[in-house]
């Protein structure tokens, strides 16, 4: 059976999932149910210094829903935790001690100062905390009075404060980075600079939810006036795993430990973010959307995804999606697909053959079978390998893309193909080509 545990930092937990600091990791009731319910561990909610923040007393989530009510997108204006740091800070004693096994970070945001940060810490120390999350990542409230993603957003603070965290604190320390900037890769070099010895991410994404179309008031609102807020859940997955690639495929950060947020709902995901290089995973949105029990699917799916490829521990497989990321520049330009559509399994709805004819390449044709049955075929004259009737087609496996094998012709353009490898740094189109290159 794969041995799923984790061992992050040093920091061991008995599986790679934690719950990423946000409410449900606000209180000792909370974690400690967390806990009972298998999490391998979890970062406290975010701790300032006090006098504590204040919290709206109304809507404070709203959520973007599918058109079958599951919940795609969350959107929150909560702050960082409302409650005295001191019972926080006891709280998380108890809870360590309760359970020395699990991974209990605690996650942290004070004024830009350095004499906030040398206050805190050894605060944090004395709960027996397994290490510290600086919160470089919250886009509201808490950005409006210098912290959060107003220092996540500039490289040079998150440098400066790292730095002050490594020299007071001997506990690891782990850089949570916003996705609310413009290249990842800058504030994750500057955490490594400063001595980070992971960084997390992403945090939430600046988000407007909608308008109220009978009031013209946005929503969720506080006595009619609303504010942009932080977006989570399974719609911000493919923008955290760009980033979480480009920072480990990025060379003056890679190697730099991972650990992985936004949108893990299932172990499927969780093992995404495991093969772009991730250590750990943190879940916030599904835990809120189907309680705390959700993470017995994720061990048992993750275990038996690994029995199933032969991998015995997590290391057998992390990082191994990241040499397959590359830049456009480096794609293989004389690669070519073609759509195959299989008959057996077709529902005849046609969505492929409307979509393709409408707005692609009108490389799918209709027309009615022996039996008065609609039949919808490829015409790789004009199929171009696009994806679009994959993307679309409601029956999975019933239409996939076909490799084209060195010898055979592309009925599209009457070329051979040659299974020889050329990118656009070769192409003859390009002004700036240069001499062919080995294939990687």
């Amino acid at each position: 059976m794969a041995d799923i545990r984790s061992n992050f930092l040093g920091i061991r937990s008995p599986n790679p999932f934690w719950l990423a600091s946000a409410p449900p990791t606000d209180k000792e009731i909370n974690v400690t149910r967390a806990f009972e319910a298998g999490w391998g561990g979890v970062v406290w909610k975010t701790l300032g210094e006090d006098p504590h923040v204040v919290n709206v007393n109304g809507p404070r989530y709203s959520t973007l829903m599918s058109q079958d009510r599951r919940v795609v997108g969350l959107n929150n204006i909560e702050l960082i935790t409302d409650r005295p740091l001191q019972i926080n800070l006891e709280e998380m004693t108890r809870v360590k001690r309760a359970w020395p096994d699990r991974a209990l970070i605690a996650s942290l945001m004070v004024p830009c100062v350095e004499e906030s940060w040398k206050r805190i810490l050894p605060m944090v120390e004395d709960t027996g905390a397994d290490g510290i999350e600086l919160n470089f990542g919250c886009p509201h409230g808490m950005s409006e009075r210098g912290m959060g993603a107003a220092v996540g957003q500039v490289p040079e603070y998150i440098q400066m404060v790292t730095e002050w965290c490594k020299h007071y604190s001997r506990l690891p320390v782990i850089v949570k980075l916003t996705p609310n900037i413009t290249d990842v890769r800058f504030p994750a070099r500057a955490a490594k600079a400063g001595g980070a010895d992971a960084v997390s991410l992403i945090n939430t994404i600046n988000s407007v939810m909608g308008v109220n179309l009978d009031t013209l008031v946005m929503h969720p609102s506080t006595d009619g006036k609303g504010s942009h807020g932080g977006y989570c859940g399974p719609a911000v997955k493919p923008i955290a795993q760009n980033m979480v690639a480009e920072i480990a495929r990025d060379p003056q950060t890679a190697g730099l430990p991972i650990s992985g947020i936004g949108g893990i709902t299932t172990w499927r995901d969780a093992a995404e973010y495991i093969a772009l290089g991730c250590g750990t995973v943190q879940v916030c949105t599904a835990a809120m959307v189907y309680g705390f029990k959700i993470v017995q699917d994720m061990c048992d799916g993750l275990s038996h995804y690994m029995d199933a490829h032969g991998f015995k521990t997590i290391d057998d497989f992390q990082g191994r999606a990241v040499p397959t990321v590359r830049d456009w520049k480096d794609l293989n330009l004389n690669h070519i697909d073609k759509a195959v559509i299989y008959q057996d399994s077709c529902i005849q709805c046609g969505r492929c053959h409307v979509v393709c004819e409408d707005t692609s390449h009108q490389a799918i044709f209709y027309q009615k079978g022996d039996a008065g049955e609609r039949r919808f075929e490829v015409n790789e004259a004009e199929c171009v390998g696009c994806n679009l009737c994959v993307s679309i087609c409601p029956v999975p496996d019933t239409i996939s893309m076909r490799s084209l094998q060195p010898g055979e012709v592309d009925a599209r353009t009457g070329k051979t193909v040659t299974g020889e490898y050329a990118n656009w740094t070769t192409h003859p189109n390009n002004p700036a080509r240069v001499a062919a290159q080995v294939s990687p």
